[in-house]
Protein backbone atom coordinates (compact mmCIF):
# COMPACT_ATOMS: atom_id res chain seq x y z
CA UNK A 1 0.00 0.00 0.00
CA UNK A 2 0.91 3.53 -0.75
CA UNK A 3 1.33 5.90 1.77
CA UNK A 4 -1.73 7.79 0.69
CA UNK A 5 -3.73 4.93 0.07
CA UNK A 6 -7.39 5.83 -0.70
CA UNK A 7 -7.10 9.63 0.05
CA UNK A 8 -8.61 12.65 -1.87
CA UNK A 9 -5.83 15.41 -2.42
CA UNK A 10 -6.86 18.70 -4.09
CA UNK A 11 -3.66 20.16 -6.14
CA UNK A 12 -4.13 24.12 -7.22
CA UNK A 13 -1.53 25.03 -9.81
CA UNK A 14 -1.36 21.18 -10.69
CA UNK A 15 -0.78 21.24 -14.51
CA UNK A 16 2.94 21.95 -14.26
CA UNK A 17 6.18 22.19 -12.28
CA UNK A 18 6.15 21.17 -8.50
CA UNK A 19 2.44 20.48 -8.21
CA UNK A 20 2.60 18.28 -11.50
CA UNK A 21 5.66 16.68 -10.08
CA UNK A 22 3.32 16.42 -6.58
CA UNK A 23 0.00 15.28 -7.94
CA UNK A 24 1.93 12.35 -10.34
CA UNK A 25 3.33 11.32 -6.99
CA UNK A 26 0.09 11.46 -4.86
CA UNK A 27 -1.15 8.86 -7.37
CA UNK A 28 1.54 6.77 -6.70
CA UNK A 29 1.39 6.63 -3.83
CA UNK A 30 -2.52 5.30 -3.70
CA UNK A 31 -4.30 8.85 -3.64
CA UNK A 32 -6.92 10.07 -6.58
CA UNK A 33 -6.18 13.92 -6.92
CA UNK A 34 -8.20 16.45 -8.28
CA UNK A 35 -5.95 19.40 -9.66
CA UNK A 36 -6.65 22.57 -11.37
CA UNK A 37 -4.64 25.32 -13.25
CA UNK A 38 -5.97 28.06 -15.46
CA UNK A 39 -5.22 26.34 -18.77
CA UNK A 40 -7.66 23.62 -20.31
CA UNK A 41 -4.40 22.46 -22.48
CA UNK A 42 -2.06 22.38 -19.77
CA UNK A 43 -4.70 20.10 -17.54
CA UNK A 44 -5.51 17.85 -20.38
CA UNK A 45 -1.23 17.44 -20.79
CA UNK A 46 -0.69 17.37 -16.87
CA UNK A 47 -3.99 14.82 -16.55
CA UNK A 48 -2.57 12.70 -19.57
CA UNK A 49 1.37 12.70 -17.68
CA UNK A 50 -0.20 11.33 -14.65
CA UNK A 51 -2.24 8.60 -16.37
CA UNK A 52 -4.72 7.58 -13.84
CA UNK A 53 -7.14 8.31 -10.64
CA UNK A 54 -6.94 12.12 -11.62
CA UNK A 55 -9.66 14.69 -12.73
CA UNK A 56 -9.18 18.21 -13.97
CA UNK A 57 -10.94 21.62 -13.06
CA UNK A 58 -9.92 24.77 -14.73
CA UNK A 59 -10.04 27.97 -12.97
CA UNK A 60 -8.09 30.60 -11.36
CA UNK A 61 -7.78 30.25 -7.37
CA UNK A 62 -8.05 34.09 -7.13
CA UNK A 63 -11.65 33.96 -8.70
CA UNK A 64 -14.27 32.43 -5.70
CA UNK A 65 -16.33 31.54 -8.10
CA UNK A 66 -14.19 29.29 -9.42
CA UNK A 67 -13.14 27.96 -6.30
CA UNK A 68 -17.14 26.90 -5.44
CA UNK A 69 -17.11 25.01 -8.67
CA UNK A 70 -14.14 23.49 -8.30
CA UNK A 71 -15.26 21.89 -4.65
CA UNK A 72 -18.66 21.90 -6.26
CA UNK A 73 -16.79 18.99 -8.36
CA UNK A 74 -15.41 17.64 -5.67
CA UNK A 75 -18.26 17.55 -3.53
CA UNK A 76 -19.98 15.36 -6.43
CA UNK A 77 -17.56 12.74 -7.32
CA UNK A 78 -15.64 11.99 -3.81
CA UNK A 79 -17.65 13.74 -1.25
CA UNK A 80 -14.48 14.53 1.08
CA UNK A 81 -11.06 15.73 0.92
CA UNK A 82 -7.87 14.46 2.61
CA UNK A 83 -5.35 16.05 1.83
CA UNK A 84 -4.96 19.65 0.02
CA UNK A 85 -1.92 21.10 -1.17
CA UNK A 86 -2.40 25.09 -1.49
CA UNK A 87 0.63 25.61 -4.59
CA UNK A 88 -1.28 27.80 -6.89
CA UNK A 89 1.60 31.00 -6.57
CA UNK A 90 3.56 33.26 -8.93
CA UNK A 91 4.38 36.84 -9.06
CA UNK A 92 7.01 39.43 -11.24
CA UNK A 93 10.34 40.60 -10.76
CA UNK A 94 9.50 44.32 -10.07
CA UNK A 95 12.08 46.85 -8.24
CA UNK A 96 10.01 48.62 -5.36
CA UNK A 97 10.95 52.05 -7.35
CA UNK A 98 9.22 50.88 -10.75
CA UNK A 99 6.42 48.42 -9.29
CA UNK A 100 2.87 49.09 -10.41
CA UNK A 101 -0.34 48.51 -8.55
CA UNK A 102 -1.09 46.03 -11.17
CA UNK A 103 1.89 44.22 -10.22
CA UNK A 104 0.97 44.27 -6.78
CA UNK A 105 -2.43 43.59 -7.06
CA UNK A 106 -1.50 40.29 -8.98
CA UNK A 107 0.83 39.01 -7.18
CA UNK A 108 -1.40 38.96 -3.58
CA UNK A 109 -4.41 37.92 -5.35
CA UNK A 110 -2.96 34.89 -6.54
CA UNK A 111 -0.59 34.10 -3.70
CA UNK A 112 -2.32 35.70 -0.72
CA UNK A 113 -6.21 36.06 -1.32
CA UNK A 114 -6.50 32.97 -3.18
CA UNK A 115 -4.94 30.69 -1.31
CA UNK A 116 -6.73 31.95 1.87
CA UNK A 117 -10.06 31.33 0.56
CA UNK A 118 -8.42 28.16 -1.08
CA UNK A 119 -8.21 26.88 2.11
CA UNK A 120 -11.58 28.33 3.32
CA UNK A 121 -13.91 26.55 0.85
CA UNK A 122 -12.04 23.40 1.40
CA UNK A 123 -12.72 23.31 5.25
CA UNK A 124 -16.79 21.95 4.43
CA UNK A 125 -15.14 19.10 2.73
CA UNK A 126 -12.02 18.15 5.12
CA UNK A 127 -12.03 15.12 6.81
CA UNK A 128 -10.93 15.80 10.48
CA UNK A 129 -7.32 14.32 10.78
CA UNK A 130 -6.44 15.84 7.17
CA UNK A 131 -3.25 17.64 6.02
CA UNK A 132 -3.12 20.61 4.41
CA UNK A 133 -0.05 22.10 2.67
CA UNK A 134 1.15 25.64 1.56
CA UNK A 135 3.72 26.42 -0.90
CA UNK A 136 5.63 29.61 0.97
CA UNK A 137 9.50 30.04 -0.34
CA UNK A 138 12.26 30.45 1.03
CA UNK A 139 12.02 34.27 0.08
CA UNK A 140 10.12 34.67 3.44
CA UNK A 141 13.16 34.91 5.44
CA UNK A 142 15.21 36.73 2.42
CA UNK A 143 15.78 39.84 1.40
CA UNK A 144 15.90 39.51 -2.83
CA UNK A 145 15.90 43.13 -4.80
CA UNK A 146 13.12 43.39 -7.18
CA UNK A 147 10.98 40.40 -5.50
CA UNK A 148 9.94 42.00 -1.99
CA UNK A 149 6.07 41.97 -2.86
CA UNK A 150 6.84 38.33 -3.67
CA UNK A 151 8.31 37.71 -1.03
CA UNK A 152 6.21 39.68 2.02
CA UNK A 153 3.09 37.61 0.07
CA UNK A 154 5.11 34.07 0.74
CA UNK A 155 5.52 35.43 4.26
CA UNK A 156 1.90 35.66 4.63
CA UNK A 157 1.47 31.97 3.45
CA UNK A 158 3.75 31.12 6.70
CA UNK A 159 1.92 33.26 8.92
CA UNK A 160 -1.23 31.60 7.34
CA UNK A 161 0.34 27.95 8.52
CA UNK A 162 1.07 29.14 11.97
CA UNK A 163 -2.80 30.87 12.85
CA UNK A 164 -4.63 27.87 11.01
CA UNK A 165 -2.83 25.23 13.02
CA UNK A 166 -4.25 26.74 16.25
CA UNK A 167 -7.79 27.41 14.32
CA UNK A 168 -8.16 24.00 13.40
CA UNK A 169 -6.43 22.19 16.26
CA UNK A 170 -9.46 20.53 17.22
CA UNK A 171 -10.35 19.19 14.19
CA UNK A 172 -6.90 17.47 14.09
CA UNK A 173 -6.24 18.88 10.58
CA UNK A 174 -2.41 19.90 10.49
CA UNK A 175 -1.25 22.84 8.41
CA UNK A 176 2.18 23.15 7.14
CA UNK A 177 4.41 25.34 4.84
CA UNK A 178 6.15 24.27 2.77
CA UNK A 179 9.47 26.40 0.91
CA UNK A 180 11.22 25.81 -1.90
CA UNK A 181 14.73 27.51 -3.06
CA UNK A 182 15.41 27.61 -7.17
CA UNK A 183 13.74 24.44 -8.76
CA UNK A 184 14.14 23.39 -12.27
CA UNK A 185 10.39 24.81 -12.87
CA UNK A 186 8.97 26.97 -16.16
CA UNK A 187 8.35 29.57 -13.45
CA UNK A 188 11.09 31.87 -13.94
CA UNK A 189 10.15 31.60 -17.69
CA UNK A 190 6.93 33.99 -16.84
CA UNK A 191 8.57 36.90 -14.62
CA UNK A 192 9.03 39.05 -17.44
CA UNK A 193 12.58 38.88 -17.86
CA UNK A 194 14.06 38.56 -21.34
CA UNK A 195 15.70 34.70 -22.04
CA UNK A 196 19.68 35.89 -21.26
CA UNK A 197 18.19 38.17 -18.10
CA UNK A 198 16.65 34.39 -16.69
CA UNK A 199 19.82 32.59 -17.73
CA UNK A 200 21.61 35.03 -15.28
CA UNK A 201 19.38 35.01 -12.04
CA UNK A 202 19.56 31.31 -12.56
CA UNK A 203 23.17 31.27 -12.02
CA UNK A 204 22.99 34.17 -9.37
CA UNK A 205 20.18 31.74 -7.36
CA UNK A 206 22.53 28.56 -8.20
CA UNK A 207 25.75 29.80 -6.69
CA UNK A 208 23.42 31.09 -3.22
CA UNK A 209 22.92 27.25 -3.08
CA UNK A 210 25.25 25.17 -0.48
CA UNK A 211 24.42 22.03 -2.73
CA UNK A 212 25.56 23.67 -5.90
CA UNK A 213 22.38 23.16 -7.74
CA UNK A 214 18.81 24.51 -8.03
CA UNK A 215 15.98 21.36 -6.94
CA UNK A 216 13.77 19.20 -9.19
CA UNK A 217 10.68 18.98 -9.09
CA UNK A 218 10.33 15.61 -7.70
CA UNK A 219 12.40 16.37 -4.83
CA UNK A 220 9.95 18.75 -3.59
CA UNK A 221 7.27 16.40 -4.35
CA UNK A 222 9.04 14.04 -1.94
CA UNK A 223 8.60 16.90 0.88
CA UNK A 224 5.03 17.25 0.23
CA UNK A 225 3.96 13.43 0.37
CA UNK A 226 5.85 13.34 3.45
CA UNK A 227 4.04 16.47 5.12
CA UNK A 228 0.75 15.25 3.33
CA UNK A 229 0.95 11.41 4.93
CA UNK A 230 1.16 9.93 8.57
CA UNK A 231 4.83 9.86 8.34
CA UNK A 232 4.89 13.45 9.46
CA UNK A 233 1.91 12.74 12.04
CA UNK A 234 3.15 14.60 15.01
CA UNK A 235 4.57 18.35 12.76
CA UNK A 236 1.94 20.33 12.28
CA UNK A 237 2.98 24.98 12.06
CA UNK A 238 5.82 24.34 10.69
CA UNK A 239 7.86 25.76 7.56
CA UNK A 240 9.85 23.08 5.91
CA UNK A 241 12.55 24.35 3.38
CA UNK A 242 13.60 22.17 0.89
CA UNK A 243 15.87 24.62 -0.75
CA UNK A 244 19.30 23.21 -0.81
CA UNK A 245 20.40 24.85 1.83
CA UNK A 246 19.70 28.37 0.69
CA UNK A 247 18.34 30.26 3.36
CA UNK A 248 19.47 27.77 6.17
CA UNK A 249 23.71 29.33 6.71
Amino acid sequence: MGKLEGKIAIITGGSSGIGLATAKRFVEEGAHVVITGRREKDLAEAAAFIGRNVTTVAGDVSNLEDLDRLYAVVKEKHGHIDVLFANAGGGTIAPLATSTEAQFDQTFDINVKGLFFTVQKALPLFKDGGSIILTSSNANVLGVPGLTAYAASKAAVRSFARGWTVELKDRKIRVNSMSPGPIETPALDKVGLPPEQVEQAVAQFTSLVPLGRRGKPEEIASVVVFLASDESSYITGVDLAADGGMAQV
